[in-house]
């Protein structure tokens, strides 16, 4: 038979055993499920996090869910099949002021550029006047528009009245310009760093148009989206993977020996390697986030002026709340 000092002591054991489960089960990894593109240069960023546990080390189990393209994640995190995709602010602002609650958390400030070979005689904006010109994104992309404008307010230029603007895949478009049947081209930011390291050089960069029309320093074109109430009642998730996220930009800016394990990832080596390691690291956001949405504001009015509601929708400015920030309580 077993004495009441054994039976005292198996209970207070089994109860030590049954908090200590609980324990566990509370401190558990939060999921976060994240939709990207399959060969996004977002993949690198989460590639780093996920081989180094940065999401184990900020109480996170991220898990990456591929897509084949940009509205398919959009409609993915609208649905609430995924917790969060990278887009960029012109789509969450829209949202939002059609009664939508996504926000975002600055991901990259990296932008594409015009760009021309090192031997064109282009110097300027100006001299984009009568050229063929290829255009990666669409009509409204927002570094077309941004150029646009600049054009319009400081050369009285209607680029595409005045210009042969043919529009195309990113790799498509880089490839005609290789082949030199494009004066020059705009495409998006990685697309421009591989030209850069085979010839190329930038004419101009949706950046510099940026600063030229009202923004004080950097703004995020991209960042990662998810919804207000998703944040909210996930808080310990959020800040997790934005941690992880930090970490893995921190490794990425400072260790050349880990971009040369992504080379694989990211297709390319040598110059080429180089040149996209300085321009990823030259688009890590550093500023605060109300600064970059403060000119994220000046900028859409500008983008909704050239744009029009095809762009923006109706709202003449945007959404506010479009750029989240952590609550302080």
């Amino acid at each position: 038979m077993i004495s009441r000092r054994e039976t005292l002591r198996l209970t207070a054991l089994g109860t030590a055993a049954f908090l200590g489960s609980h324990a566990i089960a509370a401190s558990a990894a939060s999921k976060v499920r994240i939709g990207v593109l399959k060969f996004g240069t977002v993949s690198w960023e989460l590639d780093t996090l996920k081989e180094h546990k940065f999401d184990a080390a900020n109480g996170i189990d991220l898990e990456v869910i591929y897509f084949a393209g940009e509205d398919a994640t959009n409609v993915a995190i609208l649905a609430g099949a995924i917790d969060m995709i990278v887009t960029d602010w012109l789509w969450v602002s829209r949202q939002r002021s059609a009664g939508g609650d996504v926000t975002l958390a600055p991901y990259s400030t990296a932008v594409g550029a015009i760009m021309v070979k090192d031997a064109s005689p282009m110097r300027t904006i100006a001299d984009l006047k009568g050229k063929k010109i290829g255009v990666a994104g669409g009509a409204l992309d927002k570094s077309w528009l941004l150029i646009q404008a600049l054009a319009r307010r400081d050369h009285g230029l209607d680029l595409p009245a005045i210009s042969d603007v043919v529009f195309g895949a990113p790799p498509l478009i880089s490839e005609k310009a290789v082949q030199g049947e494009l004066d020059a081209v705009l495409n998006f930011w990685h697309f421009c760093a591989r030209l850069e390291a085979n010839g190329f050089r930038r004419l101009i960069g949706a950046d510099d148009a940026e600063k030229a029309l009202g923004a004080s320093g950097p703004v995020s074109a991209l960042g990662y989206v998810f919804h207000d109430k998703w944040a909210n009642d996930n808080p310990q998730a959020v800040r997790g993977f934005l941690k992880a996220s930090a970490q893995a930009k921190d490794l990425l800016a400072r260790s050349d020996e880990e971009w040369l394990r992504l080379a694989p990832i990211v297709r390319a080596e040598g110059k080429e390697l180089a040149k996209l390691r300085d321009r990823y690291r030259e688009g890590i956001p550093r500023r605060p986030v109300a600064e970059e949405a403060a000119d994220a504001g000046r900028l859409y009015r500008v983008l909704a002026g050239i744009g029009g509601e095809k762009l923006v929708g109706s709202a003449p400015d945007m959404a506010p709340g479009t750029f989240w920030q952590e609550p302080t309580k």
